[in-house]
């Protein structure tokens, strides 16, 4: 078996090489945002220094080449992501952007009084606020699925939730908070089985593992390039083409019109419906390049590696005296959610830098998750695979001083 380079892929990362407080950086905040490759940084900075031009606007060399590049960089997501066609790439500036569009769109279509939109309890506000705020609007209810203590999905409340009032499903693929991975692939089999649409918030699944839109079968799915080693600012709405036509656009503005009169408007094709003003073009290029950069390693290699991470933190987590972690699910990716002994997340976390260990602490952007668990908030580490087995006993030392100064 191929030994997974990371160490030399860790070369790849200089913000991996600096020093916190005199210490090496351990950086496991990776579900907030990734850090990226040199060759994202370069490509990033070769636009701005030499090819920097509008798109889709004037006939000159630099606007024809840049347009290109886009377009190209639309292709390499699609390809990513196994959509069936371009025109269902549709490129936002982020995950958040995505959800908001088509609770929006799909909102004032398809939502009336009485109608039901159903999520789950694990969502990060993402894919909460824009479907209570389309709810409002419109006179519809949101109705959540619940989770079992290990952060899970009972499926058997999910479907018994599905009904004749139920419009869409908006459910994350991977908890930003549990690290569990949901049963995505069945939930909307069955969410299909009674002609609902279902909208999958991919933030934390696609740099983790492959994903196929093909075989996943569902309407839309969300991501965010800074999570997947990209830039910020950019992200992706994938939309079957049969929704994305019957939507009406989100923004109004340059690129995506036909034509304008003061009296009526007629919008472009698609995927132009969609991306109002000017876009992120140089963003689009760079989490292009980003994924181009992790396809080469091989999305295989990288849940592997990653798995082996999952499990060495877990064993020795779970075998740490006082810490009570949350989001205990089999099928889960390296994403450790915990409090230490009574302490306050955010005292461990303070100490934590201190040894130069990056984590996060709160809520995490899932409040009504931390009112399941009756809980104001955790610590967490989330890993990817430039981390390595090292760092994680560096996270075991740290824990044991905040236990030492503290407990």
């Amino acid at each position: 078996m191929e030994i997974f380079p990371v160490e030399r892929i860790r070369e790849d990362f200089p913000i991996l090489k600096q020093h916190v407080y005199g210490k090496p950086l351990v950086y496991f905040d990776n579900g907030a945002t990734t850090q990226k490759p040199v060759r994202v940084i370069e490509t990033i900075n070769r636009i701005h220094r030499e090819q920097n031009a509008s798109i889709h606007r004037s006939v000159n060399w630099m606007s024809d080449h840049m347009t290109q590049l886009y377009e190209d960089a639309r292709k390499t997501i699609r390809a990513f992501i196994g959509a069936g066609k371009i025109s269902e790439i549709i490129f936002t500036a982020g995950a958040t952007a995505s959800i908001n569009a088509v609770a929006f769109s799909f909102g004032e279509t398809f939502l009336e009084p009485g109608d039901e939109v159903l999520i789950s309890t694990m969502e990060h506000h993402s894919n909460i606020v824009p479907w209570q705020l389309a709810c409002e609007r419109r006179g519809a209810r949101l109705k959540v699925i619940p989770i079992t203590d290990a952060g899970t999905i009972e499926m058997d409340a999910y479907r018994n939730l599905l009904g004749d009032k139920t419009r869409i499903v908006a459910v994350t693929h991977v908890s930003n908070t549990l690290g569990t991975i949901n049963p995505v692939k069945e939930m909307i089999r069955l969410a299909h089985e009674r002609d609902i649409p279902v909208l999958v918030d991919g933030a934390q699944a696609i740099q983790h593992t492959a994903v196929n839109m093909v075989d996943l079968d569902c309407d839309f799915y969300v991501f965010s390039g800074h999570k997947v080693y990209g830039p910020t600012g950019i992200g992706i709405l994938y939309g079957k083409e049969q929704w994305l036509e019957r939507l009406p656009p989100y923004q109004g503005g340059g690129d995506m019109i036909d034509r304008v009169t003061f009296e009526k408007t007629t919008f472009n094709e698609l995927p132009f419906k969609f991306e109002a003003g000017t876009s992120n073009y140089i963003g689009a290029i760079g989490m292009a390049e980003a994924v181009a950069y992790i396809s080469e390693i091989g999305m295989q290699a990288i849940h592997e590696y990653e798995t082996g991470l999952r499990d060495y933190a877990a064993g020795l987590l779970s075998a740490f005296p006082g810490l009570s972690q949350y989001g205990t699910a089999p099928d889960k990716t390296a994403i450790f959610s915990f409090v230490l002994n009574n302490v306050h997340p955010f005292d461990t976390g303070m100490i934590l830098d201190k040894f130069g260990i990056a984590v996060r602490t709160g809520t995490h952007c899932t409040m009504p998750l931390m009112n399941r668990f009756r809980i104001e908030g955790t610590v967490r580490a989330s890993l990817c695979f430039y981390n390595t087995h090292q760092e994680i006993d560096r996270l075991m030392e740290g824990l044991q001083t905040v236990t030492d100064m503290l407990a």
